[in-house]
């Protein structure tokens, strides 16, 4: 049987028939995944750069482990082992082949770009697995793609943060900035607004399950404009600039200040912000992808 195709701009070209078959196409995606950084991480080690060696065998591990729990949960619940038969689907290009290679010949590469590079790879990851979810019409089946949605986008965080201690700690050995001008700041809410107007025009210029899922995203964010109240401190420079990174200075902001907040409530509700800003990410960078 010839292998299934998809993108992320319109409806696969085929579906999982079966858990079986969702357990085998996430099995064979962590595996690729550990393998890369397993990779990179010898190549690292050939050219004794212990900074990038340390980053890319987290990761190998990290995806390891990945790759045991979704054995584990294959176990539990058909009671085998993910079947690398059953896989129909020529899985996603996850992995930024092109980054890749810029990483082995860079001599300029550092633990925040390696690590950025591991965000986009878990976005892209998510978004896969959340159109998944939103094509499937069997029940079970659409609930594991969420599962396995929801756990890229843990990911993702969990990257995010490592990301940011990484970029502090670039930073800190970095002399000074020479004086800057004086700047104007805005809160998240105003800034939520303006996301709420790029999504507007970009679901006009798309169809079918895409502007849909733009749509339901400009609905959200209009909500989290609400939701936030007070919150933040960007420049208005901000304003200007594409959705892409307005997502992303909202995505870092939520996750830095859940991290710093003493207040439990607070900490929930940015969490929460968090998580539906990362998604929301994700899906423009999907979108760019293609």
């Amino acid at each position: 049987m010839p292998l299934l195709r998809t993108t992320l701009l319109k409806e696969p070209a085929g579906t999982l028939r079966s858990l079986d078959e969702l357990f085998a196409l996430a099995n064979a995606m962590e595996q690729e995944a550990a393998t890369k950084y397993g990779e990179l991480a010898e190549e690292m080690r050939r050219q004794d750069r212990a900074d990038l060696l340390t980053v890319f065998s987290d990761l190998a591990a990290a995806e390891r482990e990945h790759v045991d729990s979704v054995q584990r949960w294959s176990q539990s619940r058909r009671g085998k082992l993910p079947d690398p038969a059953l896989v129909r689907w020529e899985a996603p290009e996850t992995f930024d082949r092109d980054a890749t290679a810029e990483i082995k010949a860079s001599n300029l590469m550092t633990p925040y770009r390696a690590l950025a590079l591991a965000v986009r790879n878990e976005e892209r990851a998510f978004a896969f697995w959340s159109y998944l979810a939103a094509y499937s019409k069997d029940a079970e089946i659409k609930k594991a793609s969420e599962t396995m949605a929801k756990e890229e986008l843990g990911h993702v965080a969990t990257l995010r943060k490592e990301r940011r201690r990484a970029y502090r700690r670039e930073h800190e050995r970095a002399p000074p900035d020479e004086a800057r001008l004086p700047t104007e700041w805005i809160e998240a809410r105003r800034l939520e607004l303006c996301l709420a107007t790029h999504l507007a025009a970009l679901e006009r210029r798309l169809e079918g399950a895409a502007a849909v899922r733009t749509r339901e995203l400009r609905e959200k964010t209009m909500l989290m404009a609400e939701e936030v109240g007070d919150f933040g401190s960007f420049p208005e420079a901000l304003e200007q600039r594409d959705a892409q990174t307005i997502a992303e200075a909202l995505a870092d902001a939520y996750l830095e200040d859940a991290e710093r907040s003493g207040d439990a409530e607070r900490v929930e509700t940015l969490q929460h912000l968090a998580e539906r800003a990362i998604s929301r990410l994700a899906w423009l960078r999907s979108l760019d992808a293609e």
